[in-house]
């Protein structure tokens, strides 16, 4: 594949122009890795004391339900989210992140250890020094997704 890049001032904003005789596997490769570049951008709003906090996926290391609420912790700091899980996993950048059970969403980034003693689950323990469960139904994705 060849790329042509062209420097114009009058451009605002990055435009992609792909020419090709017909739709390749890598074509679609090129259009996904841009798309994900443009949703990973994507920040989540968390709320603590009355303030909004913009968060930075990168700075995540989970996102879990409790009490009917959802929460997102940063290091060890704590914040409330206004969004559904299923809403956040659409918005979070799926190469960085995974859903570990019905209720926890983990930044794979973040993910210090493993332990594989227990039968049928997964213990993570991740960077902030929390410990998440991989729940039953998931484990097969995480073990593939790890390739374990």
């Amino acid at each position: 594949m060849r790329i042509n890049i062209k420097i114009d001032a009058d451009f605002e904003e990055p435009e992609a122009l792909i020419t090709t005789a017909c739709m390749t596997d890598e074509v679609n490769r090129v259009i996904d890795f841009i798309n994900r570049s443009e949703e990973a951008a994507t920040v989540i709003s968390g709320f603590k004391d009355d303030k909004v906090t913009l968060l930075e996926q990168e700075e995540l290391v989970r996102i879990y339900a409790e009490d009917g609420k959802i929460f997102a912790k940063k290091g060890q700091e704590l914040y409330q989210i206004r969004l559904r899980l299923y809403e956040l996993e659409e918005r979070l950048d799926n190469h960085l992140f995974v859903r570990i059970s019905n209720s926890e969403i983990v930044n794979l980034k973040k993910i210090k250890s493993l332990d594989l003693s227990f039968a049928g689950t997964i213990c993570m323990e991740l960077s902030n020094g929390d410990a998440s469960y991989v729940s039953r139904r998931y484990v097969s994705k995480i073990k593939k997704l790890l390739g374990l």
